[in-house]
C-alpha cells in the first residue's frame, strides 16, 4: 500500500507539488467563507486545517438545507462532526482540484439563493 501511495505522489509531481496543490485548495475555500458574511470559520486563521475546511451557515436550519441541496448535486459528506455540527468538506491528497472548485460555485449559489 505504502509503495502505490508513493508511486501516486511520484506521479503527481512530488510531496511538494501535491503540497501546493493542497494549499491552492483550502484557499479558495477559505477565500470564499472570509469574504462572506454567510459563511463563518469558527476557526482561528492561524489554526485553519488544509485538509478539513469547517465553516457554519447563519443557521441549523440553513445548514440542513445546504447538505440535501448538495447532495443533490453529488456533494456528499459535508456534515460536521457529530459534536460540533456545522459543515466539513475533507480535502485530502486524492481530492482533485476540479471538487473544489465545483464546490465553490455551490457554495456561491447556495448564498446568492439564501442571503
Amino acid at each position: 500500500m505504502l509503495n502505490l501511495v508513493m508511486e501516486w505522489l511520484k506521479d503527481k509531481g512530488g510531496i511538494a507539488k501535491v503540497e501546493k496543490i493542497n494549499d491552492m485548495k483550502s484557499e479558495a475555500i477559505y477565500e470564499l467563507i472570509d469574504r462572506s458574511d454567510f459563511y463563518k470559520s469558527p476557526i482561528d486563521p492561524a489554526s485553519r486545517s488544509k485538509m478539513n475546511v469547517v465553516y457554519r451557515l447563519p443557521s441549523e436550519e440553513l445548514e440542513a438545507e445546504f447538505l440535501k441541496e448538495a447532495k443533490k448535486v453529488g456533494l456528499v459528506g459535508l456534515k460536521g462532526h457529530r459534536s460540533v455540527g456545522g459543515i466539513r468538506a475533507s480535502i485530502y491528497n486524492a481530492m482533485p482540484m476540479r471538487g473544489v472548485e465545483i464546490l465553490v460555485d455551490f457554495m456561491n449559489s447556495f448564498e446568492a439563493k439564501n442571503a
